[in-house]
């Protein structure tokens, strides 16, 4: 059986929407969560990074005494990525991100409004 890594369905995770070169590692990686996106590099979550042609994803977290790099790269296809150049971050769930990893585009999905009573009378 082969053990795939996937990231639970309760983690943060937080996508950065610029283009990312590929050839940057950890050192890199921890340099823009830290600087470009204002967030901490070694808080519980996972940051998320994919290059202009949206066949490459890194996914970079902390885990207890170092930074652990994953890397997906698309034989076929692209990832659903809203690239934008303003540096803005997006927050997924551990499940979305699993959503788009497996193809489908969580940014053009829309749950129901939702809907609140006072009363069921």
């Amino acid at each position: 059986t082969l053990a795939v890594i996937r990231p639970g369905d309760d983690i943060e995770v937080y996508l950065c929407r610029d283009v990312v070169d590929m050839r940057k590692s950890i050192n890199g990686l921890s340099i823009l969560v830290e600087e470009a996106l204002g967030l901490d590099p070694f808080a519980p979550r996972l940051f998320v990074f994919c290059n202009r042609k949206r066949d490459k994803i890194k996914i970079l977290y902390w885990e207890r005494t170092g930074f652990v790099l994953w890397y997906k790269r698309l034989e076929k296809n692209r990832f659903a990525w809203r690239l934008s150049g303003d540096g803005e971050v997006v927050t997924l769930t551990g499940r979305e991100l699993n959503w788009l990893l497996d193809g489908i585009d969580v940014f053009a999905m829309s749950p129901h409004e939702e809907v609140s009573f006072e009363t069921v009378l």
